[in-house]
């Protein structure tokens, strides 16, 4: 890390020592407190309250804080009603003043000024991956996430995300919790991770943030090739060789996690990769290609659907998975796979389908064994993201467009309706 970065882990990694009563107050009662408190000492003190309060409370007392910041410290839409009529009459920095002040919940500012005490911006995380469960059977809480994705996209955004590369010899805490956040291929054992790791042709990077110094955002490891591989199983066997750094050409993301569910919609993949791409360039002048080796995780769920069996001949499933990835569409028209949409988003085209070449469980449960290749191409990225993001165009190789013609589903097996 930066000097930079080094202060900024110090400065946020201090920890609030409580020195007075604790007060015994709801938590209800102590958000008012703290909404209405003016001095810096007596709403830290505060804040400390509430988040020493929430962490300890149960499962029912956490729903009952969502609900109070959903009702209680909602917008007031007479209040809005009326500055807005004042702005519209007089446009003064007094009525503008008033009018953002009231189209802001006060559960924002709530959040802001428990975000003071050192440590909070990760038990406000987690805080929000609480929030998300309680949505699936209150979806009227949407409102408050709203607010939490709102302040965590400032929070988290890349100017503040500091990469790390991830290494060997990199701290066991770090280490354990890419064990632990491993979310594509399971890591089963300190020699597994260490095999991906330790040898001169892989690499592992992350995105931490000043605020959270050990806890990795969002890590990808990388494969150093020679050529594009066609198989997981190849990438990650115990006894292949390794590849000398100096002959070879390409470089394989071929697992890309996200580490805290509490940050769910907030978006690092598309920095991260692009850091990567800039930093293995300079450290590796002869890198020329850039590719993911990828799953497809909901290629068979889309099949049953469709009432498609999935195909035992090889040729088949090759031709049935492109059409999917090139074809299978949701509501909306994008894709429906949701790792084709980061990766096309991100300014990558679908460049190659490989069958067999994920024969773990889980690959062979959700992919059937399929994954696909997403070229990053440094001179088109930015036209294939423009491509997809406005016109929701499909960029892929004449190989993938191919296959993907001839696996065309018959009629009586074409989507009944659109797909959420």
């Amino acid at each position: 890390m930066s000097l930079l970065a080094d202060l900024l882990s110090t400065l946020f990694d201090r920890r609030y020592v409580f020195m007075g009563k604790r007060d015994e107050r709801p938590l209800t009662e102590l958000c008012n407190a703290l909404m209405s408190s003016q001095g810096d000492v007596s709403g830290a003190a505060i804040a400390h309250e509430i988040l020493d309060g929430y962490a300890t409370t149960d499962t029912e007392g956490k729903r009952a804080f969502f609900e109070f910041l959903n009702s209680e410290m909602d917008i007031d839409p007479d209040q809005l009603e009326n500055v807005v009529s004042s702005y519209k009459t007089e446009r003064t920095e007094a009525n503008y003043r008033k009018l953002v002040e009231a189209a802001e919940p006060k559960r924002q500012e709530l959040a802001r000024r428990l975000n003071q005490v050192p440590g909070a911006t990760h038990q406000l995380v987690h805080m929000r991956k609480d929030l998300l469960g309680f949505m699936k059977d209150k979806p009227n809480l949407a409102r408050t996430d709203v607010d939490f994705r709102h302040l965590f996209n400032s929070w988290f955004n890349r100017g503040f995300l500091v990469l790390r590369p991830i290494s060997w010899d990199s701290p066991a805490q770090i280490l354990e919790k890419i064990i632990a956040y491993e979310a594509v291929h399971a890591i089963d054992s300190w020699d597994d991770l260490r095999r991906r790791l330790q040898p001169e042709d892989r690499r592992c990077f992350a995105f931490f943030h000043p605020s959270l110094p050990d806890e990795p955002l969002i890590f990808v490891e990388v494969a150093l090739t020679k050529g594009v591989p066609s198989s997981i199983q190849g990438v990650l066997a115990e006894e292949r060789d390794i590849v000398p750094v100096d002959e070879v050409d390409t470089a394989v993301f071929y697992s890309i996690s996200n580490c805290q569910s509490g940050l769910a919609g907030v978006s690092f993949g598309n920095s991260l990769i692009k850091q990567v791409v800039q930093d293995l360039s300079r450290e590796l002048s002869q890198l020329k290609t850039f590719v993911t080796l990828s799953p497809l995780p909901t290629f068979c769920k889309w099949a049953k659907e469709q009432e498609i069996d999935i195909p035992q001949d090889d040729a088949a499933l090759k031709e049935l998975a492109a059409y999917y990835l090139l074809e299978g569409k949701r509501r909306g028209d994008m894709p429906y796979d949701p790792v084709a949409r980061f990766h096309l988003y991100n300014g990558a085209l679908v460049h190659d389908v490989h069958v067999g070449a994920d024969t773990s469980e889980n690959g062979k449960k959700q992919s059937a064994g399929v994954m696909v290749n997403y070229l990053y191409d440094l001179q088109k990225i930015s036209q294939n993201h423009e491509v997809f993001a406005n016109k929701k165009e499909i960029v892929a190789s004449k190989r993938v467009q191919a296959l993907a013609k001839a696996g065309v589903v018959p009629a009586s097996s074409q989507p009944k309706s659109d797909v959420a």
